[in-house]
């Protein structure tokens, strides 16, 4: 994309959440505001990545800060283990086959499937902090795309199809999510879909406040259903949750510093731990793309898989990036030859310098519908991935651990970057990728996001169409497991990205990408 603009830069998952951030932006609204109205936006055009009735995290580097040394600040508004558990018998919790056509995957979904959502309490949070504008003004794009009804994309599509079960399994969701041409699926592409209920509930949320969600009838509506309908949520759940500020974890690569999610959150350490084993390597030698690179990439992966695994308490303590335990897995490198779902992201730098950080998550969704709102409620307690010891065997009123890692950079001479990913586990590798596309092979930001990506993990190398065919055949004589993708795919994650550039004169040029594997778009106001 070629640079302009004199406002600011969004990149996002859908053009529409992009539109609404820069509508912000185009009307003097900061960055803060802008990621407000984004994730308000995707809530409508994205439904199956992004929901209020689920949680997620924002990395803030407020600009005025940015000149004398201030840091950057977590929001940790992710979703919370309910404070009860109840005997599994009487629980509304069952699995349902997401069809990804030649794959499929069980979750499981229902009223117990339901964590605390913390979406409305960060959103609110980070406004009273940090934005300018007032909130029935920062809902307005939101509200109407709601209300006057948005055309559904090919990626919407994909995701509804693979979902459908989700999408179709009670009647408040297939009142919204119902095609017109085949109501007894969801939406198809070029259909328009509209949710006037969530529209409405924007409206008073923005002139009412949070407590609606939290200690009013909203609240009240979700825990009575629980109570008689086989859920765990209760009103001391909705009213006792706070979102959370944490110091961000920070690691210096290349010159440039990053700053992402800290413990209890694993995605981001696992990224400092990755970054961490590739200093002191030349990976720029190896060239982008050769056997030898691909190969000492997925050694990277594989051993802070393996990291993951044996440190234990260290993924949340921090002890991940201590130096004597860094030294066993980076000479294990050096001694060998070459040889979540539902998420999305948003990045924004505004003229002023604050960057903001954005990844959102409602799981699949439960399939449940607060009344009246147009909201689904997020599935996190049926999410195989962050219920390592089974279903059922969560801590009660505990924050749930993520992957998910939005992170900003410091480039040498004050440059800024914001970028996240979508994808599960396989965003942290997703992100690994473009920063030492971007950092160590010189890229550009838009070809740091489109290069071809691979993902290892459980002894599988997955490989993304664009390599030389050579190379891919090297890989698949050398890995024992290794599945070829015959095209780019939301698989390897979908990384946005916003960039500001200062130039020794003082000047400033805003430039971005929207990842394509997940819907991707920019726009530089």
């Amino acid at each position: 994309m070629s640079p302009k603009g004199t406002k600011g830069i969004v990149a996002a998952g859908h053009p529409e959440t992009t539109r609404a951030a820069a509508i912000i932006l185009e009307e003097g609204g900061n960055a803060f505001d802008a990621v407000l109205a984004a994730i308000f936006a995707a809530s409508v055009v994205e439904p199956v990545l992004c929901s209020l009735g689920g949680g997620g995290f924002l990395l803030a580097r407020p600009g005025e800060k940015a000149d004398v040394g201030g840091d950057a600040v977590l929001y940790d508004f992710f979703a919370q283990t309910p404070k009860q558990k109840a005997p599994e018998a009487g629980l509304d919790f069952y699995p349902i086959d997401a069809d990804f056509g030649t794959v499929t995957q069980e979750f499981h979904i229902g009223m117990a499937s339901m964590a605390t959502p913390g979406t409305v309490r960060g959103l609110f949070h980070i406004h009273r902090d940090l934005c300018t504008m007032p909130m029935p003004r920062i809902v307005e794009p939101a509200v109407a795309l709601a209300s006057d009804g948005f055309t559904v994309n090919q990626l919407q599509a994909y995701l509804f199809q693979v979902v459908g079960p989700i999408y179709m399994s009670s009647a408040a969701s297939r009142d919204i999510f119902a095609g017109t041409a085949n109501p007894d699926a969801p939406k198809a592409e070029g259909e328009t879909m509209t949710n006037p209920d969530f529209a409405d509930t924007l409206d008073a949320l923005a002139r009412e406040g949070e407590d609606l969600f939290y200690r009013g009838e909203i609240a009240s509506a979700i825990a009575g259903d629980c109570l008689s309908g086989g859920g765990l949520l209760s009103i001391a759940d909705f009213e006792e949750y706070r979102a959370h500020q944490r110091h961000p974890l920070s690691v210096d690569y290349r010159g440039m510093r990053m700053y992402t999610n800290p413990p209890p959150s694993s995605g981001g350490i696992l990224i400092a731990f990755a970054l961490e084993l590739l200093k002191g390597m030349d990976m720029r030698g190896l060239s982008f793309g050769t056997p030898a690179y691909l190969e000492r990439l997925a050694k990277v992966m594989e051993l802070t898989n393996k990291a993951r695994i044996e440190s234990g308490i260290h993924e949340t303590t921090g002890s991940l990036l201590d130096p004597d335990f860094l030294a066993i897995y980076k000479s294990e490198i050096l001694d060998k030859p070459q040889v979540h779902r539902g998420t999305t992201h948003v990045s924004i730098i505004d003229a002023a310098g604050n960057a903001a950080s954005l990844t959102v998550s409602n799981g699949e969704g439960a399939g449940y519908i607060a009344p009246g709102t147009g909201i689904m409620l997020n599935n996190m307690l049926g999410e195989e991935d962050i219920n390592p010891a089974g279903f059922h065997h969560w801590p009660e009123d505990t924050r749930i651990c993520s992957m998910m890692a939005p992170s900003l950079a410091v480039e040498p001479g004050g440059g800024l970057i914001a970028f996240g990913s979508g994808g599960s586990n396989r965003l942290r590798t997703a992100i690994l990728q473009v920063v030492v596309n971007l950092l160590d092979f010189a890229m550009s930001v838009e070809d740091a996001v489109n290069a071809p990506r691979v993902h290892f993990e459980g002894g599988l190398l997955n490989i993304e169409n664009g390599f030389d065919d050579e190379v891919t055949a090297r890989l698949v004589a050398d890995f024992a497991e290794t599945e070829c993708w015959n095209e780019q795919n939301l698989f390897f994650g979908g990384v946005h990205v916003a960039r500001l550039k200062r130039s020794p004169g003082g000047g400033k040029v805003f430039d971005g990408a929207g990842d394509p594997r997940r819907g991707g778009a920019v726009e530089i106001v």
